[in-house]
């Protein structure tokens, strides 16, 4: 039997004295597109933070490709093989895009060269000598990504890439994201737009409380709506 790339057994994360995840269970194959679904406050962008170990405080089993994560220490992560955009993008102001692109160092074979970068991301060739942080809302998170996409990560993860983006931006990044799985890239990400994330996921975690309430495929969203109009208030 296939072990999944990342499996995630009995994750528990504390921030101080507040528990915030409660034995969260989830896996993610090779090649697959994974979306954790739920409302704001629930611990999705926790969990990410848990797994990629910005949050130290934590109990239970981490495993990416087999190698147990609970023991690697934060700056040895992307070594490992994940690579994590937060909502907050962190794009560096006094570096230009393509200087920004440059920054993170390759931890393995198989990443992206520049040129490839470019053909996918237009807007940034564009842009290559402009500065990170004049580029637009929707420029920087394809920045983001871009420059992970670089370093040859195995596993790319994502919390609210669209998240105050213009619609024609979303539709962009999620063409994105559909190529990216055609190459055969591996995506965890955490999405508030429903409609988006049901164009690209292959399977859905519904998020509440903390922990995992519901796992299905995307081909059994017909039958899950109303219990996702009940958790997500869509």
């Amino acid at each position: 039997m296939v072990q999944p790339l990342l499996q995630v057994s009995n994750l528990n994360a504390w921030y101080g004295e507040s528990h915030v995840l409660h034995g969260v269970d989830m896996t993610v194959d090779e090649g697959e597109t994974i979306t954790i679904l739920g409302r704001n406050g629930v611990g999705k962008t926790t969990t990410l933070r848990t797994i990629m170990g910005i949050i130290r405080e934590r109990k239970g089993e981490i495993r990416f490709a087999g190698k147990d994560m609970l023991s690697v220490p934060l700056h040895r992560t992307a070594h490992a093989g994940l690579g994590f955009v937060p909502e907050e993008r962190g794009i560096f102001s006094t570096l230009t895009v393509e200087e920004n692109l440059m920054l993170p160092p390759v931890v393995a074979e198989g990443g992206m060269p520049l040129e490839e970068i470019y053909a996918l991301f237009p807007n940034l060739k564009e842009r290559r000598a402009s500065p990170g942080t004049k580029l637009s809302g929707g420029e920087q998170q394809m920045l983001a990504i871009a420059r992970i996409l670089r370093t040859g990560v195995r596993l790319l993860i994502l919390d609210e890439p669209t998240e105050g983006l213009a619609p024609v931006i979303v539709q962009r990044i999620g063409e994105v994201l559909k190529t990216l799985k055609a190459r055969g890239m591996t995506v965890l990400l955490v999405e508030q737009n429903f409609r988006f994330a049901s164009r690209i996921a292959d399977r859905f975690y519904l998020m509440d409380h903390g922990k995992m309430v519901a796992e299905f495929p995307v081909g059994e969203l017909p039958q899950r709506m109303d219990m996702l109009n009940k958790v997500l208030g869509v």
